[in-house]
């Protein structure tokens, strides 16, 4: 399906979906017909939270569809009309009522309607919807375009989704955006970055570690640089988790995919940035030549790091990363990665932490999470936890002894390797939703990063509506490897 069966223009002829809170339902039924009257009294319909009641002609066509938002519409799910999206018969509707943000209603919609049907049979069309009046309806397509790609990439189970064909998928966005591509592996990833190839050399040949670098925009522009955990699949390596630890261990490259469809964001909004994305490709998996408990290993920076725990994998080979990123001058650092356990302990599934020492940046971000209903919390970087990754043998340990505090002492660890950026941000995401809601369907996920495209559009948006043509068919990366 394309964007212009999803979303079509303000124009378009469609079935009016009138969205009522229950404070207001009494005023609007007293407007109804007597034959809608008696509907809604017959289906105990009176304005409750995500009820949906559709109402008919004489002749059985739908006239109009009521949705409750509950006693408190402003309050609630923005996203929460786009349930409809695959609720109600397949065809044209049009929002109306007192709705607190139509363009949220839209992606909403547009985020629901996306299924993964790669190894399926594919689900039933969903229904469209009228873009409303005042909304972008590039930017909406824009964005629900790079939420489908990042889920995608996640959805893939391990045995289709290596570091060959996530190269693949970065080479796919690239080329659709023009951008540039370099990948380094071998005898060069190993003497350039070591902990990257120490970490992803166990997987033999066939799954080997790289390090993935896209660039796009031209380098007089200011420069954002994003940086993904791309672990394809996470053994925990000789420190093995259990087989129910490794079931969503797929989704561990859920970093690498959620920069890259922030890239790609960035790239349909021609953005104007100098733009570079780095994506430390590996499997964490285990053989005679995996790296192992109490090994040391001497990171790019020169740092040396005792290994406390080889499950700890992706702080190592974002490191080098981090420390190949940081060796051009950068306006903005932004990495994210599905790191910490800890994180989701804290603040649950839903709700991801952001790290950064620009208390500026950080205000700014939390303004546009909530803005465009991207949930994120900042957590502190707390200088005084950086005793708990204190080495008697080398620099840094890559784990605490202590349980406490994981995903900060994570962050801390990554800050080591961070200098000459003039800010920094870590995002510490789950990229996966356990439990379906409006809007988000179970499976991977999108974290943070419309919030953070919003902040980037705040800072360095041209003016003007820059989104190009994009289309929500399913991207070219999901069969295509590397030759």
């Amino acid at each position: 399906m394309t964007n212009a069966n999803l979303l079509l223009p303000a124009d378009a002829a469609a079935v009016p979906v009138i969205c009522i809170g229950a404070k207001h339902w009494s005023k609007l039924s007293r407007s109804l017909s007597r034959q809608d009257s008696a509907a809604a009294k017959a289906h105990g319909f009176a304005g409750q939270r995500a009820r949906t009641l559709i109402l008919n002609d004489k002749d059985g066509s739908i006239s109009r569809v009521l949705f409750g938002l509950g006693d408190d519409p402003a309050g609630d799910d923005p996203f929460l009309p786009g349930k409809l999206a695959r609720s109600l018969p397949k065809g044209a509707y049009r929002l109306e009522g007192k709705l607190p943000k139509p363009h949220l209603a839209a992606l909403g919609w547009l985020l629901e309607a996306y299924s993964f049907d790669r190894y399926r049979k594919k689900a039933d069309p969903p229904a469209s919807l009228v873009c409303p009046e005042g909304a972008d309806r590039g930017r909406l397509l824009a964005e629900a375009d790079a939420v489908w790609l990042a889920r995608d990439l996640i959805n893939v189970p391990a045995s289709d989704m290596g570091p060959r064909e996530l190269e693949a998928a970065v080479r796919a966005v690239a080329r659709a955006h023009k951008a540039e591509v370099k990948t380094t592996a071998a005898k060069p990833l190993e003497s350039g970055f070591p902990m990257i190839h120490a970490v992803g050399r166990a997987a033999g040949p066939v799954r080997a570690p790289r390090l993935i670098e896209l660039r796009w925009g031209r380098r007089s522009d200011p420069r954002v640089t994003l940086v993904g955990k791309g672990v394809c699949f996470d053994t925990g390596g000789l420190d093995i988790k259990p087989s129910a630890g490794m079931l969503l261990m797929k989704k561990d490259m859920g970093g690498a995919a959620n920069v890259l469809a922030l890239a790609k964001l960035v790239m349909a909004s021609k953005l104007p940035v100098s733009l570079r994305v780095l994506i430390p490709a590996v499997d964490n998996a285990i053989s005679g030549d995996a790296f192992r408990p109490g090994d040391i290993l001497r990171s790019r920076k020169g740092l040396t790091v005792e290994i406390g725990n080889t499950d700890a994998e992706g702080r190592l080979v974002l490191a080098d990363a981090l420390t190949y990123a940081d060796e051009e001058e950068t306006e903005i650092l932004i990495d994210m990665a599905t790191l910490t356990g800890a994180a989701r302990v804290a603040l649950g599934p839903d709700l991801p932490p952001f790290y950064t020492a620009d208390e500026a940046l950080a205000s700014e971000l939390m303004r546009c999470a909530e803005a465009e209903n991207d949930p994120l919390w900042r957590l502190p970087l707390w200088p005084p936890y950086e005793r708990l990754i204190e080495s008697k043998f080398a620099d840094l340990n890559n784990v605490s002894e202590s349980g406490f505090a994981g995903s900060i002492v994570a962050a801390l660890f990554l800050q080591k390797f961070v200098e000459r950026a003039r800010a920094h941000l870590h995002l510490d995401i789950f990229g996966w939703t356990p439990v379906q809601r409006p809007g988000r369907p179970y499976g991977g996920e999108a974290q943070g990063i419309r919030a953070i495209f919003a902040l980037l559009g705040n800072r360095y948006h041209g003016g003007g509506s820059r989104y190009a043509g994009v289309v929500l068919d399913r991207p070219p990366v999901q069969n295509e490897t590397l030759p």
